[in-house]
C-alpha cells in the first residue's frame, strides 16, 4: 500500500467516523470509519518503513560526507 493510499483511507475513515450521521441497517458507520483509520495508519507505517528502510549501506549516495 502506498503512502498516498494510506492517507486516503485515514481521511475516508475520519469522515465516516466523525462527519456522517446516517443510519444503515446492520452497518455501524462509526466502526467502519475506525477500521479504515486503523488500516490506513498501519499501511502508512509500513509504507514509511519500506520507503526509508530499504537503503543499501554500500551505495555511495547514502553515505555521510
Amino acid at each position: 500500500m502506498t503512502i498516498g493510499a494510506s492517507i486516503f483511507l485515514m481521511a475516508a475513515g475520519a469522515i465516516l467516523r466523525f462527519a456522517v450521521e446516517d443510519n444503515i441497517s446492520g452497518v455501524d458507520l462509526s466502526m467502519v470509519g475506525l477500521i479504515l483509520i486503523a488500516a490506513g495508519a498501519v499501511g502508512f507505517l509500513a509504507g514509511m518503513a519500506m520507503a526509508f528502510g530499504a537503503r543499501d549501506p554500500r551505495d555511495p549516495r547514502y553515505r555521510e560526507p
